[in-house]
């Protein structure tokens, strides 16, 4: 590692892990620095007593010779404190109530603060030997750099052998920012340290959606070794309110930087939930960067019986770097059915048409085995991706046993507008196309240009799609099992729009630990829905399809999602009226469903178990699926403020599994 980076990580270890409480810093700053540095001071010495010798470890580092640290007492006339901090980098400043130095001893005494670059450190004592390179200090210790926060009871480490121990403890790490302020410095615009002080517990919390960038943590001891950071146990959750719903346990804890990666070894671990339940994960040793905010267990079960037959279990392997740029993810899977009946019912006959119906064979070991893989990356700021999903081993099957799709996208700017361009290609693509069941898209190729909105107006909240696509596709006839080839080109719009008629908002979007079950507070209240969708799409021989679509239905929620029962509620029913013309080419584009009702239902059983519900029912009277359930998905689920996990099944396409959501807060 470089030695620069060593010294900024090291001094971590002088400052790395603990909080300051906001309203402290700026008494500290106010209050009147240095009123005896004499050396006549009665002030009651460091004790010279064991430091606690707690069974925990978490994290630490070090700073090399490469940068002698230099040790400013603060003067009364030096206010404010922080001008010249920039100026300053390689400068430890330390205030406090009394301070003195004493046979190259440095003590400090009542209200301490420590600055150096960004991070800043709040003790009630401190002892800095100047020859030895040694800091102890103790007493309500916290620590705070950029978005991260500690708190702890002790601390010592020698800068020389970059070698020293934490004891007790918490913080709350942002893990989006936390490699890059490890190494960030302080610049004339920069927030002053009283301005950045956090506090680990939370009495509120903001729920961010689809991020877990905030985590508390809590151990008994840190270690630390040269550049690695020690933890025979350590506890982290999403969960900044409170430990008991969801946490992660780790067990001999290592972590050690390098460049821009976090290198993280660990035993068996378990997620922990509700202090009853707990799930054991391996992480092994695996190299983290910034995009990778969770430790997560990489273990899926799931249900697929089109392609799969049944019950499978996979296990996501480390991401590999195939170029700065460009990764290879790879999720191996076992067919568990599949290998228990001895047969299989996924694939045609050898040599048949993709489109025949699918038989009953004997299945053998390759069989019992199925691979999920993705490369993705950057290239020219175009972000590229390639799934592929081969569901048997067996070379004779090969061609029936692979799908694949690859997409290339970026972002423009286009009539004013921001805009998403594509370039995509799909190999046997499963298209569920509503009553007329499942087909594939053979082969295709093609281009997509499409823009999406969302805004309020007057309480009116607005979701706008646009659409337009032109490609070459081969796949399943409308009206036969033959493969046809056709240009395509289509144009999509829709507008979705929700009026409020009688609704109650939340005073805020804040949660306390009163909120057991759900992330955010419940919006209740009467919606009005309204849906509007426009379709155009021609062919190469001249045929097109086109239709208008609109729907109005209510959207109700009852409860808050608080008392034991039957206190949360929300159902959406919406029907969609289409008014088409024309055909298409395809079967699996054809708009076959006239008029149908969107049904969307939520209800709360007891405590956290919810029944969740979708489904889509055919009211087309012409249709020979009239009064059927075109799609559908049913969960039962137990949701808690911290987390999520429900068992889903779609008897539409036969699909389903175990998900398992955990939520984040800020």
């Amino acid at each position: 590692m470089h030695l620069g980076i060593l010294k900024k990580i090291i001094f971590s270890s002088f400052l790395y892990i603990n909080f300051i409480q906001t309203g402290y810093a700026s008494e500290f700053l106010k209050s009147n620095l240095v009123k005896n540095r004499d050396n006549k001071v009665t002030w009651s010495k460091f004790s010279n007593d064991k430091l606690p010798s707690n069974s925990l470890n978490f994290a630490l580092s070090n700073i090399s010779e490469e940068y002698p640290i230099k040790v400013n007492f603060i003067e009364d006339n030096q206010l404010p404190l922080l001008v010249n901090l920039n100026e300053k980098k390689k400068e430890l400043i330390i205030q406090s109530d009394k301070q003195f130095e004493e046979n190259n001893v440095v003590y400090a005494e009542g209200n301490v603060l420590v600055l150096y670059k960004n991070y800043v450190l709040k003790a009630d004592k401190l002892i800095y030997e100047k020859i030895n390179q040694n800091v102890i200090a103790s007493g309500n210790i916290s620590l705070t750099f950029g978005n991260q926060s500690f708190e702890m009871a002790d601390l010592q480490y020698n800068f020389i052998n970059q070698t020293g121990s934490l004891y007790e403890v918490k913080g709350l790490i942002n893990t989006k920012n936390f490699l890059k302020e490890l190494n960030y410095e302080f610049t004339n615009t920069d927030s002053k340290p009283s301005e950045i002080i956090k506090v680990v517990k939370k009495n509120i919390a903001l729920n961010t959606p689809l991020k877990v960038q905030n985590w508390f943590i809590s151990t008994d001891k840190i270690e630390i070794d040269g550049n690695t950071w020690k933890s025979k146990k350590a506890f982290f959750t999403n969960d900044l309110l409170e430990l008991n719903q969801a946490k992660l346990v780790f067990n001999s804890l290592e972590i050690t930087p390098k460049n821009e990666d976090l290198i993280v070894n660990s035993s068996l671990n378990y997620l922990i939930l509700d202090e009853k339940l707990s799930i054991p994960f391996w992480i092994g040793k695996r190299t983290l960067n910034a995009s990778e905010d969770q430790f997560l267990n990489r273990w899926k079960i799931g249900y697929e019986n089109l392609d799969k037959d049944g019950y499978f279990i996979g296990r996501k392997f480390d991401q590999i770097d195939l170029s700065e740029n460009i990764f290879l993810n790879l999720e191996p899977q076992f067919l568990i059915e599949r290998s228990f009946k001895g047969y299989t019912k996924s694939f045609v006959n050898n040599g048949a048409s993709i489109t025949s119906d699918k038989v009953k064979q004997e299945s053998n070991f390759s069989d019992y085995f199925a691979l999920n893989s993705q490369i993705n990356g950057n290239i020219y700021n175009w972000n590229w991706e390639i799934n592929k999903q081969l569901n048997s081993f067996d070379s004779k099957k090969f061609i029936n046993a692979v799908r694949l799709k690859t997409k290339f996208n970026k972002e423009i700017y286009f009539l004013d507008s921001k805009w998403d361009i594509s370039f995509f290609g799909v190999y046997r693509d499963r298209i569920w196309n509503g009553s007329l069941g499942e087909s594939e898209i053979y082969a295709g190729y093609g281009s997509k240009l499409e823009k999406s909105n969302s805004w309020t107006v007057n309480g009116v909240s607005k979701t706008e799609k646009l659409s337009i696509g032109i490609g070459n596709f081969k796949g399943e006839a409308l009206h036969s099992k033959n493969l046809i080839n056709s240009k395509k080109s289509n144009l999509f719009y829709s507008l979705n729009q929700k009026f409020p008629i009688l609704v109650t908002y939340p005073p805020n979007n804040f949660v306390d630990s009163s909120f057991k079950y759900i992330p955010k507070p419940v919006t209740k209240g009467l919606k009005l829905d309204t849906k509007l969708e426009l379709y155009s799409s021609i062919y190469e021989n001249g045929n097109n399809q086109n239709y208008i679509g609109f729907g109005i239905g209510p959207e109700v929620t009852f409860g808050n999602f608080k008392r034991k029962a039957f206190d949360y509620t929300k159902l959406s029913v919406i029907p969609i009226y289409r008014v088409k013309g024309g055909d298409s080419l395809f079967k699996f584009d054809q708009i076959a469903d006239k008029f149908t009702l969107d049904i969307d239902f939520d209800q709360q059983i007891y405590g956290p178990i919810m029944l969740k519900s979708k489904a889509t029912l055919n009211l087309d009277e012409d249709s020979e699926n009239f009064g059927d359930f075109i799609t559908s998905s049913i969960s039962l689920n137990w949701k808690k403020r911290s987390y999520e996990v429900g068992i889903y099944y779609q008897p539409h396409n036969e699909e389903g599994g175990v998900a398992f959501t955990l939520f984040g807060f800020k």
